[in-house]
């Protein structure tokens, strides 16, 4: 039996599954800067809204071409997937929690584990 048609079709299925939830994540941070108000992204400094609603929503477009590419996220458009991926993960790691704190108006009675 020949290797090849076995492992392809494990290959792709896991392909698809990682472009899948990377679409996910891209989806998730388009969504999340989209709901959030302009001006809490410009009193944490951290850019405007619309520089990262264009940022998240390149990255869900392309994530949807990779999800359905041939070859899924690592096919065609692998290097522009994984930069896809750096640039929604940079959204909801470092600009998600700063712009989510400002929009509350900030909490004094917070610590650097929780609140008091």
């Amino acid at each position: 039996m020949d290797g090849e048609l076995i492992i392809r079709p494990v290959e792709l299925a896991v392909f698809f599954i990682l472009a899948l939830v990377a679409l996910g994540l891209e989806v998730w941070a388009l969504v999340d800067c989209a709901r959030h108000k302009s001006a809490a992204f410009e009193a944490t400094g951290k850019r405007t809204k619309t520089f990262w609603l264009a940022l998240t929503g390149g990255a869900t477009l392309i994530g949807v071409i990779s999800l359905f590419s041939s070859g899924g996220i690592f096919g065609t458009l692998g290097l522009f997937g994984l930069a896809a991926v750096v640039a929604a993960s940079v959204y909801l790691a470092d600009v998600r929690p700063a712009v989510k704190d400002a929009g509350r108006g900030g909490s004094r009675k917070t610590g650097p584990y929780g609140g008091w």
